[in-house]
């Protein structure tokens, strides 16, 4: 190595301490910036020149050291399982919120739940049963069963609503989804350019895989990686990012609660409509989602199929149609032969009718009357039983304790409904640890570790303080030799 060439070598080392200081920095100062991948400057020596002929000689040395790329120090294997988990926990978790919501609106038990209510309903008709020349008595079972029919019509509305802000919570997520993924695209476009210039494009690719997490908690989406640095994210198999180009997607189906629930009173019976996730340019295709929020606010947005196994409100809302039908058809049957007590100078009361009624166009639960207006007309006698006979005012207040009355099919349904809530939100802590634990082990891989820094900073300050010696020590021998050579002596 000639005196000459000594100093390229220090001042390659140079430069190279000084860029790998420029890395340090820039990660210490991204050490809170979420998504942020710690990078390394990669060093690599220069080697010795080439031998150009048989004469030529070498010493051997090389010619110093060079920075050959900037990596990004994150795990492909570990970002892939974050995405995994975390499309899975918030598909889990979504479910789990869902039901939860649900259970909180159904009020039981408590003071003002509908076991309540029923109860009071029953008692009131056996108090009735006991005096059913009082006034009284009556007003208060048709208070009572009032309250019970209000109590059903508003846990319906409570339903329906939480359907209706469900949907348009998985429109409103779609439609980020959409813009996540032509952020994506775009993304891809400049990365694709930046290192077609032989640029670095880390911080932009920090943003985008950012984005493709936040695709896999909306969507379950997943990332294929290509060697020109673009990323393909894939939902269902298909392409949702393909490259600089992305494919948008589009919820079809059931617009509203009533055509999810459909029609079973219908001839022929109407069946409710799906709510689903398309591709907008083939609405024909379905996105197919396997994770994600949106995939976990479907399974709570189907519609019934009447075995309990349908979306969660719309099975809630077939089980308080059911609870209403129930109801008006067992106390009718039995309102509908007794006579009401008779007014002097009648001796025999008139026959009674029905007691509930159903407002047409209504679904059961909704449109839940109680068709007496005053006591009075309220049947409490076996006909032909005597005046004051009140045994079918007892039959009905029995229907409370009998199999298959309105309060077994709602114990049913509150049990159905608590034992789902709580096994979803055990599945859903479960999954959320999982993902916690996927995402711990992604950043300390990947996060900036700032005494780890510092020693790096430090370790590179003294090489760049030694190359600067190295540097000045050759600027002084060349002085004496240029300078001072052939003085001596004269």
């Amino acid at each position: 190595m000639s005196t000459f060439s000594g100093l390229g070598t220090a001042l390659s080392s140079l430069i190279a301490q000084r860029m790998a200081l420029d890395v340090a920095g820039q990660n210490i100062a991204n050490v809170n910036t979420p998504g942020y991948t710690r990078q390394r400057a990669d060093m690599t020596s220069i080697a010795g020149t080439v031998v150009p002929s048989m004469f030529s000689t070498n010493d051997g040395v090389g010619n110093g050291v060079q920075i050959t790329g900037i990596s990004r120090l994150g795990d492909l294997f570990l970002d892939t399982r974050v995405r995994t988990e975390t499309a899975g926990a918030s598909f889990l978790s979504a479910r789990a919120s869902a039901y939860t919501t649900l259970e909180a609106g159904l009020g039981e038990p408590g003071e003002t739940g509908l076991a309540n209510q029923l109860s009071d309903m029953w008692n009131a008709w056996q108090d009735l049963a006991n005096t059913p020349d009082k006034t009284s008595a009556g007003a208060v079972v048709l208070e009572n069963s009032r309250a019970v029919a209000d109590r059903i019509a508003t846990l319906y509305s409570n339903v329906r609503t939480q359907w209706d802000q469900s949907r348009a919570s998985t429109v409103a997520l779609v439609a980020e989804a959409n813009a996540a993924a032509a952020n994506v695209a775009d993304l891809n476009a400049r990365i694709l350019q930046i290192q077609n210039s032989g640029g670095s494009a880390n911080e932009l690719m920090d943003q985008r895989d950012l984005l493709v997490t936040q695709l896999s908690s909306l969507v379950g989406a997943s990332a294929s990686y290509r060697e020109d640095g673009q990323v393909d994210v894939l939902v269902g198999g298909n392409a949702l990012v393909s490259g600089a180009r992305s494919h948008a997607l589009a919820v079809q189906g059931a617009t509203s609660f009533a055509a999810a629930t459909g029609d079973a009173d219908a001839v022929p019976p109407v069946p409710g409509q799906s709510v689903t996730v398309v591709w907008a340019e083939n609405p024909g295709l379905g996105a197919g989602l396997d994770g994600g929020e949106v995939a976990g606010l479907l399974t709570v947005l189907a519609p019934p199929d009447g075995t309990g196994n349908g979306g969660a409100l719309t099975e809630a809302a077939a089980s308080l149609d059911d609870l209403a039908t129930a109801l008006a058809t067992q106390v009718n049957a039995l309102h509908n032969g007794a006579r009401t007590v008779p007014v002097p100078p009648a001796t025999v009361g008139d026959l009674g009718g029905d007691f509930f009624s159903f407002d047409a166009g209504q679904p059961p639960a909704l449109g839940l009357r109680v068709a007496i207006e005053t006591p009075a007309d309220i049947a409490v006698a076996a006909d032909g039983a005597g005046a004051l006979d009140g045994s079918v005012a007892k039959a009905i207040g029995d229907l409370g304790k009998a199999a298959g009355s309105p309060d077994s099919l709602w114990s049913k349904t509150v049990v159905d409904i608590g034992s789902r809530t709580a096994s979803l939100t055990a599945r859903a802590k479960v999954a959320e640890v999982a993902r916690a634990a996927a995402e711990s082990q992604q950043l300390a891989q990947a996060s900036v570790n700032e005494d780890e820094e510092t020693i790096n900073m430090l370790a590179f300050q003294r090489g760049y303080e030694a190359a600067s010696r190295v540097l000045t020590s050759i600027d002084e021998m060349l002085d004496t030799l240029i300078n001072r050579t052939g003085i001596v002596g004269r």
